[in-house]
Order: structure tokens, then C-alpha cells, then sequence
């Protein structure tokens, strides 16, 4: 059965307490999801932080519209480190993501490793060649683009100051 990496990383101007509160939120997590993926939580204790244990469910449309069911556990949890999510129930054989901070002198790195199998075997794995790495890829570039807006484009503007 094949196993996969996928990692990516991301600079961000901003303190390693301001990521922190927005990525530790679950209700966040609709807003760094593309539109397209009719991501929907539907768990009812999505207001509250994440902490060791917590269930977080949804409804996403991955492939072709079709809706499936998602759940994952927040398996581990390190106030301004680090969280793990690993998927319960959903479309993987196994799903296991690291969502890493750290400081940088002017910002924040963040780092997304996730190892994942795809279902069906050497199906699967036609599958991740095909569109599952590039639907991965597809999805960061547009959480990328999100966070970025939100951390780094605020900060540039608080920087411009008008001239005399």
C-alpha cells in the first residue's frame, strides 16, 4: 500500500501569539478552505480552542461535488508550537497532520506535514499521481494566499506611513 509526505511551509509576519489564536480555532478552518470545497463543520463545540482529544466534523466536497464526511481528532496540542490532527472517518486509509510554528526574528515559519494513504491500494496510488497530490498542493496555495491577506498584507500597510 502506498504511503505519502506532502509538506509545505510559510512565512508570515507575525507574532507566533496572533497565528496561534486564529489556527487553534477550528471555525477558522472554513475560512482557509476554498470556497469551491463546500467545507461545512458540523460539530457543535467549534467556538472553543483546540485541546487533546477534541472531535471536529465535517462535511467537504474533495471530488466532484460529492459530499463525504470528515472527522478528525486533535490528537496532540503545544500552545504556540504545534497541533496534530488525525482523520477518524473520511476518504484516506490513514491522514495524519502536523501544523508546526515557529519564530523567526521578523515573523513566524509555519509548517504543514502531512502523511496520508490514499484508499484502494495501487488505486490509490493512481489516484495521488493523477489528482489527489495536485488537489493537495491546489489547497495549500489557496490557504497560502488566505493567510498571507490576512498576516502579511495588514502588516505592510501598518508599515506605509504617509509622506511630510
Amino acid at each position: 500500500m502506498p504511503f505519502y509526505q506532502f509538506y509545505k511551509e510559510q512565512i508570515l509576519h507575525t507574532s507566533i501569539e496572533e497565528l496561534w489564536e486564529f489556527i487553534s480555532s477550528p471555525i477558522n478552518l472554513k475560512e482557509i478552505t476554498p470556497k469551491y470545497m463546500g467545507f461545512d463543520i458540523t460539530s457543535d463545540l467549534i467556538e472553543r480552542k483546540m485541546y487533546p482529544g477534541m472531535i471536529i466534523c465535517y462535511k467537504v466536497s474533495p471530488v466532484l461535488g460529492i459530499k463525504t464526511t470528515w472527522v478528525t481528532e486533535i490528537t496532540q496540542v503545544r500552545d504556540n508550537c504545534y497541533f496534530v490532527d488525525e482523520q477518524r472517518v473520511g476518504p484516506y486509509s490513514i491522514w495524519h497532520h502536523q501544523h508546526i510554528i515557529e519564530p523567526l526574528p521578523d515573523g513566524v515559519i509555519m509548517k504543514d506535514i502531512i502523511s496520508y494513504q490514499p484508499p484502494l491500494g495501487f488505486l490509490g496510488a493512481i489516484a495521488n499521481k493523477l489528482f489527489i497530490k495536485s488537489k493537495l498542493n491546489e489547497i495549500f496555495e489557496y490557504r497560502r494566499k488566505v493567510l498571507d491577506l490576512r498576516f502579511n498584507v495588514s502588516k505592510m500597510k501598518e508599515k506605509i506611513t504617509p509622506a511630510p
